[in-house]
């Protein structure tokens, strides 16, 4: 989400079944023949364009067929205000970590279907976004406060001694997470990323940032940069910014002023950064020195680049654009299917190479803030397939194996938060983690979806110990 200082003609599910649509096998195939993986692709995108048109009440629940929610867990106090919103997931082993403004939960999904909460930490500061190594979880504040104590209370960043920046917490015991260390960092920590050394003995966060004013001490023009934390594993409190390089020595576009969020794919020493104006690929083999390999613009369609996702073979990146900063409704007809969306890239020779965009194909209306947001690959053999968070525009799932002509394969999605304003609301992070879909909704909670297989065939049998969504791993 942005820091403050195709037409809905398809559209519900409704009238899926009495199209007579299946998901797994060809109509008219022998009993018990299995369908081709083109097929099988073919009939889902079938079932998701056969939705019906009929508006959707304020919280009704539309969905493909392939796709179903067996959990909600509403937000908790301190997190049960609206303006508490739910941010970020990271996973390890049978938890899930889970961002909100106020602070993070931490949720047992040992059993997906009754995921139950561990402990919730209150500790304010924008966005909180968060990951997890170890016993480690690391929180991003880009919110200026008074000091760096999870009792800190909002001061400007015109103040010289204001706050902003990393948290570190000690979370091996779940139900008793220990705050050890903070960081600060300049222009604080929008968002993060946990980069591990080649070593093992540390780890890395490529801290993201912007927003600098002329007025703001420790966040001033020009901020070209990110910051580099170093962490030694076994003593956290050692962690500190050891670098703060410049990836645009020579300006970004206009509206750069550092990036968004990175994504790295550290076996490949790749990472693909979303800065604001401009696209990057980065070479970080040398984790202190990430390099910009190669950079692209698109200054007709995309407003504001947001993040990014590798596929598998590392060979592709998927860029979106969080056009209206996350607060608009930017799925309509007005906008159109090319802006507010994700932009498929192939990497050619080193290079990012335009090839399509992808929206979903619902229209939401004038009170559902809707735009691409944050998604994680699905580990399926052979094709690149993603799951995606778009706000009130619900959970899509799509398959962008031809780079030229991406697909959605399945989607789930609530109605409006209401039908007279529009309220900052839906999904924020939607990711994949051992068989299901977990999704962070800003005011509804935590939301565990179940998928048919069937849709995402060999999927189940990769099991990840660990999931960083922007530390990308290999499946």
């Amino acid at each position: 989400m942005i820091r403050f200082s195709a037409p809905r003609s398809v559209r519900r599910l409704a009238g899926v079944a009495a199209a007579g649509l299946l998901v797994a096998t060809v109509a008219g195939a022998p009993a018990g023949a299995q369908a081709a993986p083109d097929e099988v692709a073919a009939q889902q995108q079938a079932t998701v364009e056969a939705a019906a048109a009929a508006q959707l009440a304020v919280d009704e629940i539309a969905s493909s067929d392939n796709m179903r929610l067996i959990a909600n867990l509403p937000k908790q106090a301190p997190f049960d205000t609206t303006a508490a919103l739910g941010t970020d997931i990271a996973f390890q082993g049978p938890f899930a970590y889970v961002g909100n403004y106020e602070g993070f939960t931490i949720y047992n999904i040992a059993n997906p279907a009754a995921p139950k909460i561990m402990s919730t930490v209150h500790c304010p500061g924008s966005q909180n976004d968060i990951s997890i190594h170890g016993n480690l979880l690391f929180l991003s504040t880009d919110s200026s406060r008074s000091d760096d104590s999870c009792a800190s209370t909002s001061q400007s960043a015109t103040v010289k001694d204001s706050w902003e920046g990393i948290k570190v917490f000690d979370v091996s015991n779940p139900v008793k997470p220990q705050y050890i260390k903070a960081v600060e960092t300049a222009c604080g920590s929008h968002t993060h990323t946990l980069v591990p050394a080649k070593d093992k003995q540390f780890v890395y966060l490529y801290v993201s940032s912007y927003s600098p004013s002329a007025s703001f001490p420790d966040c001033r023009p020009p901020h070209d940069s990110i910051s580099i934390v170093k962490v030694p594993v076994k003593s956290p409190t050692d962690a500190a910014v050891v670098a703060t390089p410049n990836l645009f020595p020579e300006g970004g576009y206009t509206n750069t002023s550092g990036c968004h969020d990175i994504t790295v794919f550290p076996e490949k020493d790749l990472a693909a950064g979303a800065c604001m104006g401009d696209g990057i690929l980065m070479d970080i083999s040398d984790r202190e020195a990430p390099k910009v390999v190669h950079s692209v613009r698109d200054t007709v369609n995309f407003a504001f680049w947001h993040s990014a996702t590798f596929n598998n073979a590392g060979t592709k990146v998927v860029f979106t654009d969080e056009l209206g900063g996350g607060s608009g409704a930017t799925c309509n007809p007005a906008i159109g299917p090319k802006r507010g969306a994700d932009a498929v890239y192939d990497i050619v020779d080193g290079k990012l190479v335009f090839r399509s965009y992808f929206k979903i194909p619902r229209e939401n209306t004038v009170n559902e803030n809707c735009v691409a947001h944050n998604g994680s690959l699905i580990p399926v053999p052979g094709r690149d397939i993603m799951v995606q968070a778009w706000y009130q525009g619900g959970i899509s799932v799509w398959d962008f194996t031809d780079s030229a002509n991406p697909t959605e394969i399945g989607y789930w999605e609530r109605g409006p938060l209401s039908d007279t304003q529009r309220i900052l609301g839906g999904s924020w992070s939607a990711y994949y983690y051992n068989g299901h879909i977990y999704s962070s909704d800003i005011q509804k909670g935590f939301d565990v979806i179940e998928i048919d297989q069937e849709s995402i065939p060999g999927a189940k049998t990769h099991h990840y110990k660990r999931l960083n969504v922007q530390t990308q791993p290999s499946y």
